[in-house]
């Protein structure tokens, strides 16, 4: 025992190396994870004494823990037995597809994330890109939703630009947690997403054991409280209207608010209306419904060269940001209230209809939209058309449109018109020649584009 053992010097580095990482694991590593914890716990205290809707513990559980509740789940574990019966295959494997199934699901919720990056890049890239106002909110009625309620916002989709908007807006009300596309699995964006309490989804999945596990952990979501956002049109719009409802994770909602049943949490939802006076993909979505096919072909190098150009731009002092972007929020609906006196209570088709139809009454009306529907008869016919004919056009429109929220900038109904004729001038799509204003041939479908933004607010004229 006392005999002097030699050892080579690469061996006895090894040793020592492998002793410190024991140590670390063991004794040095928990008590940094715990000292950083008890940090973390105590600024998340701090955050929600000035938020409207506190982030809830659900959301703030270790991500391990999480998917560790969602995989035995009584009904994730019955959805694992039937996948393995009709696919003939043994339990553990079913249960390993429900494992990744939920890893690839649920996010892994970061406060210093959201709050000190997220929301700083969100107000800093709404700002630089665009003129950003508010065009309603009741104040009263979102601050009457019931404390306890599980909120969800609910938005038209015009733009990848709405999480961002719609993230600065609600920075001194909540935390959200989206549902994202397969479209943001992309590493390290993908990190950066789970960050910020996002969960991912697949739009087109058909294997009952995925849907399981994701109507899971929508329930689960719900019933804690945590505040959510959603498009239940499931996509961007490519006309630029509004699409028809999709009611799959709205299915879920209500499915889970019947398991709770009255004793449970209501679920606020909160009608979100979003409009731009540009659209950064409008080129994208305009070619993809002309081809008839969602699958866009935009690819990360041609963002990168058009983000360069813009900085470009931006060092030669010629950057000129995109006009203005608008939200209003709409008439809050609880699903308590929704369901009482209804032969066909907690219908997830009837929800999103008239979920859909308090997002279209919201949306605000920009120089943009304004413009483009003006000309968009001239357009039909080949024609030009003088800058006061302009005007006389968007006064008729507006006199058709007496409950809509109008953002005229300045109080200044003329300058709202140069705005919008400039913004689609400097765009492409109209050409001046001498005081007269006509559609390019080619840019039709884009005038359009954002002419339906609004078209579903214009009355029908009187007979």
């Amino acid at each position: 025992m006392t005999q002097t053992v030699e050892l080579p010097l690469w061996l006895f580095v090894l040793i020592l190396l492998f002793a410190a990482v024991t140590f670390a694991s063991h004794f040095l590593f928990p008590s940094v994870r715990w000292f950083f914890r008890r940090r973390l716990e105590r600024a998340v205290v701090r955050l929600n004494r000035r938020l409207q809707r506190p982030i809830q513990p659900f959301k703030l559980a270790r991500r391990y823990d999480m998917i560790q509740r969602l995989i035995y789940d009584p009904q994730v574990a019955q959805a694992m037995a039937d996948h393995a019966k009709a696919n003939g295959i043994p339990e553990n494997v079913a249960f390993e597809e429900a494992r990744r199934y939920a890893r690839e699901i649920v996010p892994s919720f970061s406060a210093v994330a959201y709050f000190s990056i997220a929301i700083r890049l969100a107000r800093f890239l709404s700002n630089a890109l665009f003129r950003v106002r508010l065009a309603h909110l009741d104040k009263r009625a979102v601050d009457g939703i019931d404390p306890e309620a599980t909120v969800v916002y609910v938005m038209n989709h015009r733009s990848n630009m709405d999480y961002v908007l719609i993230t600065y807006l609600a920075a001194d009300h909540s935390a959200l947690s989206y549902a994202v596309g397969e479209w943001a699995r992309v590493w390290p964006l993908s990190r950066l997403i789970r960050a910020m309490g996002a969960y991912f989804i697949r739009r087109r999945s058909r294997d009952d054991l995925y849907r399981r596990v994701l109507a899971t952990y929508v329930r689960l979501a719900t019933q804690n409280g945590v505040t959510q956002a959603m498009f239940p049109e499931g996509g961007l719009s490519l006309d630029g209207a509004l699409a028809e409802p999709k009611v799959g994770l709205l299915k879920y909602i209500v499915d889970g608010q019947l398991e709770e049943g009255e004793e449970g949490r209501d679920v606020v939802f909160v009608p979100v209306a979003l409009n731009y006076d540009r659209v950064l993909e409008d080129k994208i979505l305009t070619s993809a419904a002309r081809a008839g096919d969602r699958r866009f072909r935009a690819r990360i190098h041609v963002v990168a060269i058009r983000i360069l150009r813009q900085l470009w731009l931006w060092i030669t002092g010629r950057y000129k940001r995109f006009g203005y972007a608008a939200v209003s929020f709409g008439r809050p609906l609880s699903m308590r209230d929704f369901a009482l006196g209804r032969a066909e209570a907690n219908s997830p088709t009837d929800l999103a209809i008239e979920l859909m139809n308090r997002i279209g009454e919201a949306v605000p009306v920009l120089p943009v939209p304004l413009v483009a529907s003006a000309i968009a008869n001239y357009a039909e016919k080949g024609e030009g058309v003088s800058r006061s004919a302009v005007e006389h056009a968007v006064s008729d429109l507006l006199a058709r449109m007496p409950s809509a929220h109008v953002h005229t900038p300045r109080d200044n109904r003329s300058y709202a018109v140069e705005v919008g004729l400039r913004q689609l001038v400097d765009h492409g799509v109209l050409e001046e020649l001498r005081g007269t204003y006509k559609v390019k041939e080619t840019q039709r479908d884009m005038l359009a584009f954002y002419a339906n933004s609004i078209a579903h607010l214009i009355r029908e004229e009187q007979a």
